[in-house]
């Protein structure tokens, strides 16, 4: 057991449970903790950690607490333990403001599920899924490099934005679309009062449609006074875009019903697949200059771009403690990520992989 990897999860609710049973799965030992000692019992019982409290000693701490606990929480993490610490909360800016410590950075997993609690815990959830992590100046680049290494462990693919762009981003793909959801999902609950046939006639793009309403209430309220001004702004837009809409059916442009239609699919068909492979890899190894954070914004520029990274490490010379990043990208996106780089002042170096 000495050479075992040990991590900490503290919050054992659908994503702690997750994480705890895919690092679990993977070979490490995992000590878990909740505000709820029940579920901390029944984590330990049904094999998703191996002991109740936290590891002072352990590698990395997920905290997977709710978004309004979240600063508390990774400061006691903090305190507690003397490895890495992140976060899972789907809303950035307080606590990566809040915190400044070098070994935190900032995380959010862009998965989830239907199912609530341990109940949906799934190793698996994190395959292919997107992990956005949000490093802050005071970001130590080894912190940035452990735990994004971890994250790619778990199948998740590693995105760095900042605290402001994710909590921006989120709100437009994730906050937005909820409560939208939930908002068409209140009307046709109202006009079904009128037209009891309403609801049964409901097929599957409705269902389709408002299936994330059937979320948890209590997770909304926090998240939408922590990103409060991102979600007034994303539905200023949705608002400006409805409103335009109606006009158009108003007036019966046709024209312009269909540029607008066709602007929405044509955009709909160009998202992202799921578990996409890149073509043909090419080798980017980029010098880390002697600056906090440096490590860091070589991944928020690649997301930037719209550059996929499939793998990375930093690794160190042998004359001293500066970094290189080695970083695998598509082929086709290699000269456009090289190009944002030199113009930051990093001198890449580029080789295509046979």
């Amino acid at each position: 057991m000495s050479g075992t990897r040990r991590a900490n999860v503290s919050g054992l609710g659908l994503i702690g449970g997750s994480i705890a049973a895919a690092l679990t799965e993977r070979g490490w030992t995992v000590s878990g903790v909740d505000q709820r000692p029940e579920r901390s019992e029944r984590a330990l019982s049904m094999g998703i950690i191996a002991s109740v409290g936290l590891d002072a000693d352990a590698e990395i701490t997920f905290v997977a607490t709710p978004v309004l606990t979240l600063e508390e929480q990774v400061r006691s993490a903090l305190s507690n333990t003397s490895g890495l610490v992140t976060d899972v909360g789907s809303v950035k800016s307080a606590v990566v403001a809040a915190i400044d410590d070098p070994r935190f950075v900032g995380g959010h997993p862009m998965a989830g599920s239907e199912l609530e609690g341990l109940d949906g815990a799934d190793p698996t959830m994190f395959e292919g899924a997107v992990w956005v992590l949000t490093p802050s100046p005071t970001t130590a680049d080894q912190t940035f490099a452990g735990v994004a290494a971890v994250v790619a462990e778990l199948g998740a693919d590693v995105v760095a934005l900042s605290a402001e762009r994710h909590d921006q981003t989120v709100a437009v793909i994730s906050h937005v679309p909820h409560l939208t959801a939930a908002t068409l999902m209140g009307l046709a609950s109202d006009r079904a009062e009128e037209h009891a046939a309403l609801l049964r006639l409901a097929a599957g793009g409705f269902r389709d449609m408002t299936r994330i309403a059937s979320g948890h209430p209590h997770i909304w309220l926090d998240i939408c006074a922590e990103n409060r001004a991102s979600i007034l702004s994303a539905l200023d837009g949705l608002i400006g875009g409805l409103t335009r809409m109606r006009s158009v059916v108003d007036t019966q442009d046709r024209a312009e019903l269909q540029r607008l239609l066709s602007k929405a699919r044509d955009a709909r068909a160009n998202l992202p697949v799921k578990g996409t492979q890149p073509g043909d890899l090419c080798e980017v190894r980029i010098p880390i200059p002697d600056r906090p954070g440096a490590a860091a914004e070589v991944f928020t520029l690649a997301a930037e771009l719209g550059v996929n990274i499939s793998s990375f490490e930093v690794v160190h010379s042998v004359e001293g403690s500066r970094g290189v990043a080695v970083i695998l990208v598509d082929a086709a996106s290699v000269e456009l990520y090289r190009g944002g780089l030199l113009a930051r002042g990093y001198r890449p170096a580029v080789q295509r992989l046979s």
